[in-house]
């Protein structure tokens, strides 16, 4: 499947050395406003080749809208938009055709399909998700017009280096002042120097994003299969890379007894909250209408430049060195798509939360 979503539905396409990728939109409402300048912004903070810390590949990723929208705003129909890849090196791929590489695609999907596009990643290429970016921009836009929702993401940790940020405070402005997109001024700067550092050892590096939802409407999410943390963990878990979810206490709630853990309500001018939130925004599947922490793990780049023990289509064991362009540590360009996501989950049932009434 490459649809995701229900009422506001979004379907991806494209390899990562094809001629492009995009996205196809159904069922976003009309006469939102398209603004493509804010479509570019956040591909812009996806794009590669921002820095040293990021994959050489120079992209400008420009977005093309080519349907569904009128004079700035969205007719309710598809809405398609595609962008160019423009520094594709399809050829630098070819003596990798025959080799599986270490914790990629490449063995699982020639298993799966009997084929494979083996120039870079095709459909399993972090490239995908430009499609992703561009339809949460337009799905932040819905959030914001019609609840005031904010999404948004920021490094968490790199490797064993670990932040420290208020999630209730923290700001767009904060988190894209820092190169590696961690608000923490202190902590900012040593992931930096670590990441710089794998790079040189020809190596990766892994961490966590944190991501926070803010002014969320009660209500949203369905009590059984439809959870809305369970399909924000499906969401995050379909991003290439990522190891691993929890949202709210997470897993360090086991440590804590049910009378610690257990969210007390009270009424503040009329306003039903909750004193703590380690439910993480939801209970019961469903919004309460305090802020959505999430958190998302993801693995260190796969592809690296130190010697690798692999096999070949053969079956025979050889040697990669792998060679090309690649991220040291895929966070740096993450939190852009951690929002998107979030931020299509979010549309996604706040529609279907409107449907009911």
């Amino acid at each position: 499947m490459n649809t995701f979503g229900h009422l506001f539905r979004i379907t991806t396409w494209g390899e990562s050395h094809g001629g492009a990728v995009g996205v196809v939109i159904d069922g976003c409402p009309p006469q939102i406003n398209i603004d493509k300048s804010a479509i570019q912004y956040e591909l812009n903070r996806r794009r590669p080749g921002q820095s040293h810390l990021t994959t050489p590949r120079q992209e400008e990723d420009i977005v093309e809208i080519l349907s569904g929208v009128f004079e700035g705003k969205s007719l309710g129909t598809p809405i398609s938009m595609l962008v160019w890849n423009k520094d594709a090196r399809p050829a630098a791929y070819e003596h990798l055709k025959d080799l599986y590489r270490p914790s990629h695609a490449d063995f699982t999907y020639q298993q799966k399909y009997g084929i494979r596009n083996w120039q870079g990643g095709g459909r399993a290429s972090a490239r995908e998700t430009i499609g992703r970016v561009a339809a949460g921009a337009i799905a932040k836009e819905i959030l914001r017009v019609q609840c005031e929702t904010e999404s948004l993401a920021y490094v968490k940790q790199i490797h064993t280096l670990e932040a420290t940020v208020d999630s209730d405070t923290v700001t767009l402005e904060e988190i894209e002042a820092s190169p590696v997109r961690c608000p923490d001024p202190i902590v900012s700067p040593k992931m930096a120097e670590r990441i710089d550092q794998a790079r040189r050892d020809q190596d990766s590096l892994g961490g966590v994003i944190e991501g926070v939802c803010r002014n969320v409407p009660v209500g949203l999410g369905e009590p059984v299969f439809d959870k809305l943390k369970a399909d924000l963990a499906k969401a995050m878990m379909s991003l290439p890379a990522t190891m691993g979810f929890q949202i709210g206490s997470g897993f360090d709630g086991i440590t804590l007894t049910g009378s610690e853990h257990n969210d007390e309500f009270y009424n503040e001018s009329g306003q039903i909250r909750t004193r703590t939130n380690n439910s993480g925004g939801t209970q019961g599947g469903i919004s309460n209408g305090e802020n959505i922490l999430f958190q998302v793990a993801f693995k260190p780049t796969a592809t690296i430049g130190k010697p690798q023990q692999t096999v070949d289509v053969e079956g025979n064991e050889v040697t990669l060195e792998a060679s090309g362009r690649h991220d040291p540590c895929v966070l740096v360009r993450a939190p852009a798509i951690v929002e998107a996501m979030a931020a299509l989950v979010l549309t996604d049932h706040l529609l279907r939360h409107k449907a009911k009434s």
